[in-house]
This record gives structure tokens, sequence and C-alpha cells, in this order.
């Protein structure tokens, strides 16, 4: 057993400490403890003459105790009583009075009247005389320090570590400092060569500055040494991953000349952009390769990626196989499914009277569909005859097959689990089917498996020409509640100028409890969330008294809300009220208006998928973020950060510093549990490129790195087997 995975409760601490490392804050080694890095670093303060404090400035002044004495403070309501002790001390130039909470027998007993001694702390002020509560002190000899030796502890930098309840961080301080003492022998997790190649300071030593550090430029190399065991480790795994997949066999999709693509190709009625073209080349060089793709597809919102992906679909088609498109929502699946019919037209009508030479059938799959169409559907599918499945949830059940699956669409690839993408990618026969995922916004674990290098990513980073720009404004109602009245205004405007709109709102209503949670992090508001069948009554009655409105929400049957959406792309509904079931994939080209009511209460991710569903056509697009949210609040920056920029790419950015990378080798989407305590993925990228270069090396060298002990622990350390198993699935 390596020397970082020994338990605390066997090692140097007594264990009642090691327990209450173990509950409170789940450290269990040696290497747990050692890890455990401070959250930040303070200062004890000047070094000031007592006759020149000032209130709020952190301290450090060397006094002698005048006079101490304790007293007990009586036990009121919602609170015991209290032990507390009070010293005046002075150094000549002025009288400052210290105030300790508990442990009073202890303090009195240290600072006895004549007593020299260093204290610290913030200066505050009590009936009109300045104090210190509860300040770090140090014993000091009755000729004190030096000048240079006092200021040298006033400059001393002093970790602090996060804390909780019953454990407070000068304890775990102390904790570390056995831990330190007792494991200056700990094995070294990277090569020597790695180390001299890359000029980094040995573990200990790293660990050493980390906890007991002596200057600011210290620390920093310290935590570039930490940074690198995580960005290495990590790179290890995902090279390992990389490598398994490569010799995982898949069948090559190669295409044909002369087939649906090129008649598909044939029959745009526009020009693809280069952009299109290129990302259209690299996937057709991985389709042809005899291991299966596992590529991210990112572009901004209306880019062309389902376009990009249909074209990938029908070179599988070309080469006798089966793609499947699956889709978060029956809604978004019919949408997918009329955009796929429309721009194939004859290409997908085979069998029929005016099907194409070369063609294609396109099939639907939902979980609310009747049972003749749910078999001819599952027929299609397991026979082949349908080379294009669109589908739901309902795809993953086990009774449904396919004849030759060899490429899977994933949209929005965040609203699946792994378990289930994993469950479409079992239905291959032969080999593992291709993988493509599309997102417009990446979620932050995304962004960090994309730099991470997990994925082959490809990027559509230019709009198709004739797409217009979209505005987007915050409108503050607590501040300026007319700015609503005029965005009722504004939809009447294009209403009247034959133009459509969409109001989007976090919950169904009339009962229902399907309120969309806040962000993390942040409480819900004062007031429930505006919902969609009190906006409608409200419109219908009031500002948009004579305009066609109409509701769409997931509770509806699914053929409502077909006809809904189809009465809007057909111009007889004029304003949808609408929940985030048209988060994605719906579109309208006469759409041009958007208001988000309670905008706050959605991630920055669903605002830009949001605002993407206007502006799709020949007319600019705006998009009005509504919310009573207090200006220099978190959701108010999520708003402007959104209104800022229609870069989806710059948003994933904002979004993943507000809420960090998550787990990435787990499935928390939430940073609070990142296995990563040092490395940052906006700050680190050059580093991470580093490693992911030197993983790949040894790693081509040393697939199991059995020549690497050290590492090998490291690595099986960060991925144990349940986490090794879904990281292989994702």
């Amino acid at each position: 057993m390596s020397t970082w995975d020994e338990p605390l409760r066997k090692g140097p601490l007594g264990g009642r400490t090691a327990k209450a490392l173990a509950d409170k804050l789940d450290l269990h080694t040696l290497g747990d403890l050692l890890r455990y890095y401070p959250r930040r670093y303070d200062r004890r303060g000047d070094l000031t003459d007592l006759a020149l404090l000032r209130e709020g400035e952190d301290v450090t002044v060397q006094a002698k105790v005048l006079d101490a004495r304790r007293k007990t403070i009586p036990a009121r309501q919602g609170r015991r009583r209290m032990d507390m002790m009070e010293a005046t001390v002075t150094d000549g130039t002025g009288r400052l009075h210290l105030t300790f909470f508990n442990r009073g027998s202890y303090h009195q007993s240290a600072l006895v009247p004549g007593r020299l001694a260093m204290f610290s702390g913030r200066v505050s002020t009590f009936k009109g005389r300045r104090q210190l509560d509860h300040p770090e002190y140090v014993l000091l000899e009755e000729d004190g320090l030096d000048g240079d030796a006092a200021r040298a502890y006033a400059d001393e930098i002093i970790p602090v570590y996060p804390a909780v309840k019953g454990l407070d961080s000068a304890t775990i301080a102390r904790s570390i400092k056995v831990a330190l003492d007792y494991a200056i022998d700990i094995p070294d997790p990277l090569p020597p060569s790695l180390r001299t190649e890359q000029g980094l300071l040995g573990v200990y030593e790293a660990l050493t500055r980390i906890h007991r550090p002596k200057d600011m430029d210290r620390l920093k190399a310290a935590r570039r040494r930490l940074k690198w065991d995580e960005a290495f480790v990590l790179q290890l795994a995902l090279a390992q991953r990389r490598r398994r997949a490569e010799e995982m066999p898949a069948k090559p999709r190669p295409g044909m000349a002369g087939g649906i693509l090129d008649a598909f190709d044939a029959r745009l009625p526009f020009t693809l952009t280069e952009g299109q073209r290129e990302v259209g080349r690299s996937l057709a060089e991985r389709l042809d390769a005899t291991h299966p793709m596992h590529c991210l597809l990112q572009g901004d919102v209306g880019a062309g990626k389902t376009l990009v992906a249909l074209r990938a679909m029908l070179r599988v088609v070309d080469s006798g196989g089966q793609a499947v498109l699956l889709a978060p929502t029956e809604v978004l699946a019919g949408q997918h499914l009329r955009s796929i019919r429309a721009m194939l037209g004859p290409l997908g009508r085979a069998g029929q009277i005016d099907g194409a030479e070369h063609a294609t059938r396109v099939t639907l799959l939902t979980g609310s569909m009747g049972v003749a169409a749910r078999r001819e559907a599952l027929l299609e599918a397991a026979s082949g005859t349908a080379g294009i499945v669109v589908g739901t949830h309902a795809l993953l059940q086990e009774h449904v097959s396919f004849a030759d699956l060899g490429l899977v669409v994933v949209d929005e690839q965040h609203r699946f689990g792994v378990e289930q993408r994993d469950a479409l990618r079992e239905k291959a026969t032969d080999g593992r089917p291709h993988v493509l995922v599309m997102t417009a916004t990446p979620i932050p674990r995304t962004v960090a498996m994309t730099v991470y290098g997990d994925l082959d990513v490809v990027s559509l980073t230019q709009l198709p020409q004739g797409r217009s720009p979209i505005s987007t404004h915050v409108v503050p109602t607590s501040e300026k509640p007319h700015f609503l009245t005029r965005a009722w205004e504004r939809i009447r405007e294009e209403v009247a100028q034959g133009r459509q709109a969409f109001v989007v709102c976090p919950r169904i209503g009339d009962g229902d409890d399907e309120v969309e949670a806040p962000p993390e992090g942040e409480l819900p508001g004062a007031r429930p969330p505006l919902a969609v069948l009190d906006v409608v009554a409200r419109l219908t009655k009031g500002p948009l008294a004579d305009v066609r409105v109409e509701a769409l929400h997931g509770r509806m049957a699914p053929e409502d809300k077909e006809a809904v959406m189809g009465r809007l792309n057909e111009g007889r509904t004029d304003v949808v009220v609408s929940t985030t079931v048209i988060e994605v994939g719906v579109d309208v080209p006469n759409a041009t208006v958007m208001v988000i009511m309670d905008a706050d209460r959605f991630g920055i991710s669903q605002l830009h998928q949001l605002r993407g569903r206007v502006g799709r056509g020949s007319l600019p697009g705006l998009c009005l973020l509504v919310t009573d949210s207090e200006e220099g609040t978190p959701a108010r920056e999520r708003l402007t950060a959104v209104a800022s920029t229609t870069d989806g790419f710059e948003l994933s950015r904002a979004d993943l510093q507000m809420r960090r990378e998550g787990d990435v080798l787990g499935d928390a989407q939430s940073g609070a549990r990142s296995s990563l305590r040092m490395l940052t993925l906006l700050y680190d990228e050059e580093l991470i490129g580093k490693a992911k270069e030197a993983a790949t090396q040894y790693v081509e060298q040393d697939p199991a790195l059995t020549a690497h002990p050290p590492l090998a622990q490291a690595l099986a350390a960060l991925l144990p087997e349940e986490r090794a198993e879904y990281l292989d699935k994702t």
C-alpha cells in the first residue's frame, strides 16, 4: 500500500481527529488530507503601534498584558451560556482590549499580567474602545522580538482551509502539519524525466509549499506542480480511453458516388458555407475509419448543425447502414422529422409514387405514438426500410432493434444520461456505431471534456448567409416596470406587420408542480414563477387582447402540440406562450420576437437556446429578458452576460466561470463535486495541452504504465472502477 493510501485512523493522527476528518470532510487517507488545499491565504497584518490602530484594519501588535479577567455570559433564548475572557494590553503608546469566547481558562492561564506576546486580528470598536475579537497570539520572552523578527511574524502567510461546523481551519491546519511531518518519504507520482523536462518541483516540496508558504513565488511554483499532477493523470485516463476506442471495431461507412448524399447536395437551394463543407469532410474521414467515431459537433444556434448531421447520416445510408437521431423531447423529435423530410423531399419517400430513385425512408418513434403507428415504425427500423429513424427516449427500449445501426446522432447531449446514450449504442450488430453529439452551448462538463481531450471536436463557427442578427435586452421590472408595457407593444407592432412571437414562462400553471428550479447556488424568488396558463389569460384580456394567442406546454397531448405548431407555421397563430418545450429545434422563420418571463429562472445555455428560436429568417430577431432580480446579483449578472453576446462559445465560457467544470470523471454536473482541486479550465488550457501531449506519449509507449508504478497508483486513485466504467460509456 502506498503512503498516499494510508488510512488516517492508522497513521499519525489520533482516532478522534481522523474520525472528524472522515465524517465531516470525507478525508480518509493521508493523500486525501495532503490534497485538501487552502481556500485562500491571509497575512497577519501590518505591524502597528497601538496609538495608530484604525477600525477595520488587519494588524499585528507586540504588547504586554496589563490585566486579564474571566466572566460568564448567562444563557438567553436561543443561545447557551458562554465562557468569556477579556484582557487589556499595552505597548507604551496606547491600550487595546482583547476578547476571547470559550476556553477562557486556557487563555487566562497563558495571558497573565506582565506577559509579552504578538497579537493578530481585525480592529473593531465596542463602547468606544478599540479591540480585537479572538485574536491569534504567540507568547514571547521578556525582551520580545526585534523589529525584523516582528515584521516577519506579521508578514507570515497563513493558509485558510475550507471549514465546516465542528472542524475549524486551525484544526485542519494542525492535522496537515502533522501529516506533512509524517509523509516526508511519500512517493512522487510524476516520473523524474517529466519533472525535469517541465521544470516541476518534487511532490513533497510542492505540498510543503502549498501548506506552509514562505512567499508568493514559491506558492506559485507549488500550484503549477500540483496542477500538473491533476492534468497529467486525467490526461492519462483519457489517453487510455482513446487508445481503447481506437482498438474497438466499427464498420467503415465510406458512402458511394452518385448516391443519395450527392442527390441531396444537388437539390439544395443554397450553397453550403465553407465551414459546413470542412466539417462535412472531417466527419466523412471519421466515418470511413475502422474504429468508432466519437465526435462533438459544436455550433452556435442557427449555424446549420442539423444539416451537417443529416449529410453524415446520408453517407451512412449510402453505405447500406442506418442512422438514428435522438432528441430530448417529442416536440423537438417531431420538428426534426418535419425538417429532415422537407430537406430530403422525394429523397425521403422511398417506396412511394413520388419517391426518387435513390431514396430512403425517415420514420419517427416516440413514447406517445398509437399502437399501429408504433408497430409500423418498429418494423421499418428492424427491417432496415427506414434509413433514418428520429425519436426520443422510446428508442432506448429493449424491444427496439435495427438492421444495421451505423451512426447515432444525439441532439443536445446533456439532456441524456450516460446510461441512456450507452443503451442506444449497444443496439449495433456489427461492432460499435459511430457517435456524433451536437450542442449549441456546451454545459460546463461538456466544455471540460472537450478541452481535456476526450472527444474529437469539430466546430461550426460560421453562420449561413441570410441569417439575421438577434438583439437581446434585459427588462428589469423592479426598476423600470414601464419597460414590460413596452415589450407587449413591441409584440403588437411585429404582429401588425405579419410577424410572430414567442413568450416563454418557467412553469405551466393551474396547480402544477413543474416549477423551474433556480440555477444552482441561488435561492428561489420571493414569489412563485410565472406560468403559461396565467400569462395567456392576462395577455388575452389585456395587452394582446386582439392578437391570436395560444398556449404550448408539456402536459398537452402530442396531437394538440402538433396542432399548435402547425397553426403557428401556417401563420394562423400570432403568439405562442410556452414553456421550454420550444428550447431547441423549433424553426419558425417568421418569428421575430421572444419575451422570456422570469428569465433569471433559467441558465445561460437555456436562454441562449431559447432566443435562437427567433430571427431564423431574413428578419432581425429581438429577445427580451424580463426579470425582477436586483442589479449586482448573480441572476442579473447571468442575464447581462447573455445580453452582451450571441456567441455561444463565449457564453459557454461565462457559464463555466460561474459554475466551474463539474466533476469531469463522474456524473456530477455541479462544480461542487469536482475531482479537480487545483486545475481550472478557464485559466490552465496551455498547461492542459502540454499534459495531453505528454500523456499521449506515455500511453503509446506503455499503455498499462507498468514501468511507472506510482503513476499507475495515482491513476487508480483518480479513476476507481465505477468511474472508469462511467468514462468508458461517455
